[in-house]
């Protein structure tokens, strides 16, 4: 229910809710609600409580629910007195949604669930306890990142998460254009900036584009954007963007010179600081840094993420470049589990859209996919919403295929079946001697398991059948499983190992020259 929630407030923009009884009910709700404190998303959980007297007297189902989620939660409420609930709900409500967004937990007693108690609309008004506007950025300090800006011959933008979540596409777009500033986009930030605009680069970081993590460590600006120098991202530390002075702009003041020293943070909304910043900018015309740029992405050396040839195995870039090109044009949402697929879909899907690409970036977590995607079929009725899962990931939520036959949303799967857990095996493949543990998978036939469920499903193990596939379960009006069974072996390239410099990737053997012209 909690990924359903998330789904749903990452879909719309909107506060998702999810309600779950006491006990297991409750304690179930942990992993979804940490989930969404890690990717910044609003949602309000309701949990049942034993009664006020029975609390600290280990009753049935009884759990301290506040406590277990007290570092996963933005605010927490315990409620025992009926007259407080219309309040706390209010107020939970603002608070998800002030600042950075994030999860908010309400347990309510069965006693004050039980009760009556007169209402007043006023008397229940919310007040945000304990959180302040960041308030105005001084001049000063938009003239000295303005100043950098300008002086810079080698900048980047790091786009992130904040940008989808701020409304901040087409002030970043303004900006980028006007300085004429190469954009580069963190996992979340997909979609903040349109892969098909000239100025992007890419994805960057551990599994991003070669030549992307090249212009950051190459750059001598970096303008973060909303996001938090992840460590997947960042790699090294040490080593990480050498050259390079740094703006970050955040909503979060606790994100500013937390892993990265800068040398201008601006603490506000992205959208709002950036529409400020802009007076200040100079229009830059000059080519010189992204002909550089476009000099690396040319070179076929480092073409690690391209189509694969039809040799007579189907590969999950094969599946999710088919997919893109079958629904490019479409509202489409993308769901993504964690795992290899989630690497591919990021590399091989191209956003134009915000909010078009929902996953699990912070806390990785398996399993969320296919409930996201009801969240967000629910969120938006109108979209195409599939669901990108791995066999290891779908076997973990499975169960809700029943919840999208029930409820009538005609979400699409389509897992990724290579009959292990794929980034774990490459993990082992490459840093622990191919010594295999615990990563082959057994699991049931999908297809007879989706159509026990009265859903149409179908399986696919050659490249000529995936078009055809996915335009079948387009047209389909209810929803879809498909079993792509790819090739087993796989790997992501390129890849920064964990804590290396990002120019220390592995990278593809034998890189492939051609390329598909898309």
């Amino acid at each position: 229910a909690t990924h359903m929630a998330d789904g749903y407030a990452r879909a719309s923009g909107r506060v998702g809710v999810a309600i779950a009884t006491s006990g297991p009910g409750a304690t179930n709700m942990v992993t979804g609600i940490a989930t969404a404190m890690m990717d910044s998303s609003p949602i309000v959980c309701i949990t049942g409580q034993v009664g006020s007297r029975l609390i600290g007297s280990d009753a049935f189902q009884e759990i301290d629910i506040t406590g277990i989620t007290l570092p996963v939660t933005k605010h927490n409420y315990l409620v025992t007195r009926p007259e407080d609930v219309a309040r706390t709900v209010r107020e939970a409500f603002v608070i998800a949604t002030a600042g950075r967004p994030g999860p908010v937990l309400i347990d309510i007693t069965k006693d004050a669930q039980q009760a009556s108690c007169l209402f007043d609309w006023d008397a229940s008004a919310p007040v945000a306890r304990g959180w302040k506007h960041a308030g105005a950025i001084a001049q000063d300090r938009l003239a000295q990142a303005a100043a950098l800006i300008n002086g810079a011959d080698r900048p980047v933008i790091l786009a992130g998460h904040g940008v989808v979540i701020s409304g901040a596409m087409d002030a970043l777009t303004c900006l980028a254009e006007r300085a004429h500033i190469p954009v580069a986009v963190t996992l979340l930030g997909i979609g903040g900036f349109p892969a098909s605009h000239p100025l992007s680069l890419g994805m960057m970081g551990m599994h991003g584009e070669a030549w992307v993590n090249t212009a950051i460590q190459e750059a001598d600006l970096l303008i973060a954007c909303g996001m938090r120098f992840d460590d997947r991202v960042t790699g090294n530390l040490k080593t990480y963007a050498p050259h390079a002075r740094k703006i970050h702009i955040d909503i979060d003041a606790a994100e500013i010179n937390k892993n990265v020293p800068v040398d201008v943070g601006l603490v506000g909304d992205l959208r709002d600081v950036l529409e400020r910043l802009m007076p200040g900018v100079a229009t830059n015309e000059s080519t010189g840094w992204t002909d550089r740029i476009a000099g690396v992405r040319g070179d076929s050396a480092v073409r690690d993420i391209q189509l694969l040839p039809d040799d007579g195995h189907l590969y999950a870039a094969h599946v999710i470049n088919d997919l893109w090109r079958a629904t490019r044009g479409a509202e489409t949402i993308v769901v993504t589990d964690v795992g290899q697929h989630q690497m591919w879909e990021a590399q091989y899907y191209h956003h134009d859209a915000p909010r078009s690409l929902i996953t699990s970036g912070g806390l990785g977590t398996m399993g969320f996919a296919v409930p996201a995607a009801i969240g967000a079929k629910r969120a938006r009725p109108e979209a195409e919403v599939w669901a990108i899962v791995g066999d290891g990931g779908f076997q973990m939520t499975m169960c809700e295929l029943a919840t999208a036959v029930q409820e009538s949303l005609a979400i699409k799967v389509a897992i990724i079946n290579n009959g292990f857990l794929g980034m774990v095996r490459q993990w082992q493949e490459f840093f622990y001697e191919r010594r295999y543990a615990a990563t082959p998978l057994s699991g049931p036939d999908f297809v007879k398991l989706a159509e026990s469920f009265g859903i149409r499903a179908a399986a696919v193990s050659a490249r000529a059948g995936v078009l055809p596939a996915i335009g079948d379960a387009r047209a389909h009006e209810g929803p879809v499983v498909l079993d792509f069974r790819v090739e087993q072996e796989d790997t992501v390239y390129p890849m920064v190992p964990a804590g290396a410099d990002l120019q220390a990737m592995i990278r593809r053997p034998n890189p492939i020259v051609e390329t598909a012209a898309d």
